[in-house]
């Protein structure tokens, strides 16, 4: 089949809308939009096309020509500077850059700076430079992208070789005093038709923050059983390949019978570190976490999930309740989409995870088995319910790209082909980890600071010689060793007071924990047998909303029969898993697959600590549905057992 390259310009996802549309709606799926200048230039194979908000297609003669539709997805604009487009052929779709003519104007806020050129600035220039970088680290958590060769209106001007490594040098320069490192994401040719070449450089700068709070993000790892979550971890984090036969996975199972049966049955974490250098900082060079986050300018914690169906409760509670920043789902390329493969799929979609796709043991099968996987996953992220953007990373290149443009928009989903034996691609999945940038900016992240203090009880162990440990994750607010702090609801709805004696994360001493950050919390002598999964520990001013009854507005996503008043359900709301019994099912009599509804729920064992607004997703069997919390019935705290009664009565 002939390939054909197809470009649209940015401020569309979607191949089938008319350039009308593309005129209308310029910033549709969050991507940037160029400026609406069309010209013809020659493309990276020398080919001239056209650019400018036409859609259109170049075919073999080197012609542009418009196109109302495009078979296949086509998908544009990199994080600010560069375009890329599809090659399709057939159902497999690959990036080319490409390159625009303008970006938007510089936003004032955010981590992304302009700079035209920085060629020998006064004492006075220089320090107002280092102070605007000093804002744009903060506003990134400790991360900032500069685009040199960009002027602030958005117009690609480029500069000659010398100009641009003199600018790159007092970037350095600047980096230096602030106290942060610059490495250089990739440069890029202009105008292809001038006399002398004109480039582009885009620059990532990263800093370890005042305070050596390190940027932390996690990612929840999903996948059917034997896809090969375990060993991609433990090749990422011991830094050594596997055998082929499943030693990389050892240091990471919990319990025995999972060293048995290679099959993970529980929740466990593993991290990877970036320095500031952007190098990798793993367990090759390092003995000890401690050693890992003093390194570390960005940490990645892993949160590896069971994969086989009967521990689905368990992988369900690591989604909801550990508040994953993104999730990767990892397919095997020999036994492509299979069990709970599409499960996985649909429960991070509809607890609104992005979601990256990772196709591993690519060194078990030939290049048309793994090119029919992708391909079939691509069928399914295209579908109707998934409404995804394909992109397949295959270059250092395309790994940049896709990092900027999945934290950007929702629709993107990359997908990387590796090996976990042979190190295929790895290192663009390293590259991934080490752009990809926090979802919440320091704005966001300062105002959850603000609130009162909730840490949410996710773990609870006894440990020799400290006593009752909790885990879990700060909600809001800020956490400090000595604090005084009311857990609870227990079963009869009280808050008991207790003490935080001391703070851990990644297992290293931390005196401050911040909100959105995970961590252990030493309690002493605190009674575990009053502690429970499920439970909150909150600042005594607040006053804790907490109920056995409360209405959420669900979707009924499958269900054999009819799902009516006192059927049972577990539900899960964050770090709560409870079954509850249907009380009421508002303005139906029933509810079958597909149909949404206002309905009432009622825990039976305990009252819960609950929020208007919560996430909620409930399951029984096959049955699954997805909702959100809309009317809370709270009770007296001082008499729980009573108001059980009477609506038991």
């Amino acid at each position: 089949m002939m390939a054909t390259t197809a470009r649209v310009t940015p401020g569309t996802h979607n191949p089938s809308i008319s350039a009308q549309t593309v005129r209308n709606r310029p910033r549709e799926a969050g991507m940037r939009a160029c400026r609406p200048i069309v010209r013809s230039s020659p493309d990276i194979t020398g080919n001239n096309v056209a650019y400018g908000h036409e859609p259109t297609i170049a075919g073999q003669d080197g012609t542009g020509k418009k196109c109302s539709s495009l078979t296949g997805h086509v998908f544009v604009s990199t994080g600010v500077m560069f375009g890329f487009a599809f090659i399709v052929k057939g159902m497999s779709v690959t990036l080319r850059p490409v390159l625009w003519s303008g970006m938007d104007l510089e936003a004032e806020e955010g981590n992304i700076e302009y700079k035209l050129k920085l060629i020998d600035p006064t004492q006075y220039r220089f320090e107002h430079l280092a102070t605007q970088m000093k804002w744009r680290l903060q506003e990134g958590r400790g991360e900032a992208v500069y685009q040199i060769g960009v002027d602030d209106n958005g117009m690609l001007v480029g500069l000659s070789e010398e100009d641009l490594r003199s600018s790159l040098k007092t970037l350095g320069r600047m980096a230096e005093k602030v106290g942060a490192d610059i490495t250089i994401l990739r440069e890029r040719e202009v105008d292809h038709d001038a006399d002398i070449p004109r480039k582009i450089a885009e620059v990532l700068i990263r800093k370890v923050p005042d305070d050596q709070q390190f940027l932390d993000l996690r990612v929840a790892v999903l996948g059917n059983v034997d896809s090969g979550k375990s060993t991609l971890l433990g090749v990422l984090t011991q830094g050594e390949l596997d055998n082929g036969r499943g030693r990389a996975r050892l240091n990471l199972f919990r319990h025995l019978h999972e060293i048995q049966t290679g099959r993970t049955s529980s929740i466990s974490f593993e991290i990877l570190g970036f320095n500031s250098k952007g190098e990798v900082v793993n367990y090759s060079e390092s003995r000890t976490a401690e050693e890992i986050c003093e390194s570390a300018s960005k940490m990645i914690t892993f949160i590896d999930l069971a994969g086989h169906h009967k521990y689905l409760k368990t992988t369900i509670f690591g989604l909801t309740s550990y508040c994953p920043d993104f999730a990767m789902l990892v397919v095997s390329a020999n036994t492509g989409i299979a069990g709970t493969t599409r499960e996985h799929l649909g429960l991070a979609m509809a607890l609104k995870v992005p979601i990256f796709i990772v196709v591993s043991k690519v060194d078990l099968c030939k290049r048309e088995t793994v090119e029919r996987t992708v391909r079939q996953l691509e069928r399914i992220l295209k579908q109707p319910g998934c409404n995804k953007v394909p992109l397949v990373v295959s270059t250092a290149d395309d790994a940049v790209t896709a990092a900027q443009q999945f934290a950007q928009s929702s629709s993107i989903t990359p997908i990387f082909t590796v090996s976990s034996v042979s190190g295929e691609s790895l290192n663009l999945l390293k590259v991934f980890f080490n752009i990809i940038p926090p979802l919440s900016n320091s704005k966001e992240q300062e105002e959850l600071m603000q609130q009162l203090t909730e840490f949410q009880v996710d773990e609870i162990y006894t440990v020799p010689d400290v006593g009752t440990v909790v885990g879990g994750t700060l909600y809001s607010g800020i956490c400090r060793e000595g604090e005084q702090l009311v857990v609870g609801p227990t079963d009869s709805g009280q808050f008991l007071k207790l003490t935080v004696c001391s703070i851990q994360r990644n297992r290293s001493a931390c005196r401050v924990l911040r909100a959105g950050q995970a961590a252990t919390l030493a309690l002493d002598t605190f009674d575990r047998s009053l502690l429970r999964k499920g439970m909150v520990m909150v600042s005594p001013e607040m006053n804790p909303t907490i109920c056995w009854l409360f209405e959420a507005e669900i979707v009924l996503l499958f269900h054999a029969k009819t799902f009516h008043k006192g059927f049972q359900v577990t539900v899960h709301v964050g770090n709560i898993r409870q079954t509850a019994t249907v009380k009421a099912v508002h303005g139906k009599e029933e509810l079958r697959t597909g149909e949404k509804a206002v309905v009432c729920f009622k825990f039976i064992k305990h009252p819960e600590y609950l929020k208007v607004g919560a996430k909620l997703l409930f399951r029984e069997g096959a049955t699954k549905g997805i909702g959100q919390v809309t009317k809370l019935q709270p009770v007296s705290q001082s008499q729980p057992s009573q108001s059980e009664e009477e609506d038991e009565a």
